[in-house]
């Protein structure tokens, strides 16, 4: 498996996997993604700015996560400093054919590579109250629940936030 940044010709498999995963999360009862949301527009900007990284295996896109600094004004609510710098992973996901492999946790330790090497010491995530995999996969990287918040953008659902902080034995 290899992860690198994305580029438009991946923009196929991106949204192939999306095609996947939406149905699969729905039927979890986990309605983060829709027919809306997110879409090539969404992904297309992502690569734009360099942060769309794709874990590729056996010539597919296995997984995807936006590997970025913004910060929904709402990570407010669970009392963090939003103003303090921090990598944010936005729109991870697995295909549904390989799920099972750590490809997630690959590309989490991803994000953590990009926090390390820009000197930024925190990491934060959110994730659908719903989405029973990535609750129990964030603790086992280091994340710790801060709480849980409403998105603007995304109404009628509820989040929950994790921060990994990478200054933790310093403090």
């Amino acid at each position: 498996m290899i992860i690198r940044l994305a580029t438009l010709n991946d923009m196929p498999g991106i949204m192939q996997l999306v095609a996947e995963v939406v149905p699969a999360m729905n039927a979890a009862g986990n309605f983060q993604w829709d027919s809306t949301y997110p879409n090539a527009k969404v992904f297309e900007n992502d690569i734009a700015l360099n942060q769309l990284w794709v874990a590729g295996a056996e010539g597919d896109i296995a997984g995807i996560a936006a590997i970025t600094t913004a910060q929904e004004p709402e990570y407010a609510d669970v009392g963090w400093n939003i103003a303090e710098m921090a990598v944010v992973t936005h729109r991870l996901a697995v295909s549904v054919r390989y799920r099972g492999r750590g490809i997630a946790a690959k590309l989490l330790q991803q994000a953590e590579h990009e926090a390390t090497s820009r000197g930024i010491k925190t990491l934060r995530i959110d994730t659908n109250s719903n989405n029973k995999a990535t609750r129990q996969l964030f603790p086992k990287l280091g994340y710790e629940f801060a709480g849980e918040i409403g998105l603007a953008f995304r109404p009628n659902l509820r989040f929950y936030c994790y921060e990994k902080r990478l200054d933790r034995d310093q403090l």
